[in-house]
């Protein structure tokens, strides 16, 4: 987000853990199979993609829809002090562990971040600051202690703040009308063109190749939401609530599609 690089990846500073942590299998998403722990063999030594300009083209669309939240940087440069598991490799395993959770408290450090930007959400702000504050300092643990994290508590101790920022938020949007509830609603291929979601809650829905061509998505709760092959040609996604790039990257849109500012065209649109 603006004024929080740190949440934004930095490839440059990081060892390409999210080209060696992850496995993955060939399919319309990524072109080989790859075990978790082993180093794409598109990685280079420099920690670069080989590829990174024609990942489309060459298979791997999986690559391009992936965000860390800058995890990778951290891990790479504050946890392991700039220590490379080609270097060290005693560090290789410990590495690979950390990755994830630090992923994972990335993320949620982005969705607080954005959560303390809403003016509806001021009844609230105290506490997620505290909640800000509290997952800020579990990323700077050392190696064993971000191991032994258990994310997923503190995923839902966070996550309970970010429903009811997601329920004020949506409540001014949708303001004076019935506000539609689809949260984890299987929505795969749904003919939504031109539907008035203002407000509505699409938390965890599975939106994949659905038709939201000019869909009014302001004030819409989007987080976890499967936005793959989604056609978002035309939509109006200002004012949305917790939609990420990698969402938008997932799905098909044009220059019609309204974004918070926050966030960009994909340049594949």
């Amino acid at each position: 987000m603006r004024g929080r690089p740190d949440l934004r990846a930095e490839c440059a500073d990081c060892f390409g853990l999210c080209c060696v942590v992850p496995a993955f299998s060939a399919s319309a998403d990524f072109a080989i199979d790859k075990d978790a722990g082993q180093p794409c063999p598109n990685l280079g030594q420099d920690f670069r993609c080989g590829i990174h300009t024609r990942l489309r083209q060459s298979g791997f669309r999986g690559c391009t829809v992936y965000d860390c939240f800058g995890a990778g940087q951290k891990v790479s440069q504050v946890t392991f002090g700039g220590r490379d598991w080609r270097r060290a490799p005693d560090t290789a395993k410990r590495m690979r562990e950390v990755f994830p959770v630090m992923r994972d408290l990335h993320e949620l450090l982005w969705y607080l971040t954005e959560a303390l930007t809403l003016p509806a959400a001021r009844p609230i702000r105290d506490d997620l600051g505290a909640a800000l504050e509290e997952t800020e300092r579990l990323t700077l643990g050392g190696p064993d202690a971000l191991a032994a994290l258990d994310v997923e508590a503190h995923r839902r101790k966070v996550n309970v703040l970010l429903l009811r920022a997601g329920e004020l938020a949506r409540a001014e949007a949708g303001a004076g009308r019935r506000r539609k509830d689809h949260r984890g609603a299987v929505l795969i291929g749904a003919r939504l063109k031109g539907a008035d979601l203002r407000g509505a809650s699409l938390r965890g829905a599975q939106l994949i190749g659905a038709d939201l061509r000019g869909a009014d998505l302001r004030g819409a709760d989007l987080i976890g939401a499967d936005l793959r092959g989604a056609d978002l040609r035309g939509a109006d996604l200002t004012g949305s609530v917790f939609l990420v790039q990698s969402q938008l990257d997932a799905a098909k849109g044009d220059a019609t599609t309204r974004l918070p500012p926050s966030l960009a065209h994909p340049a594949h649109w």
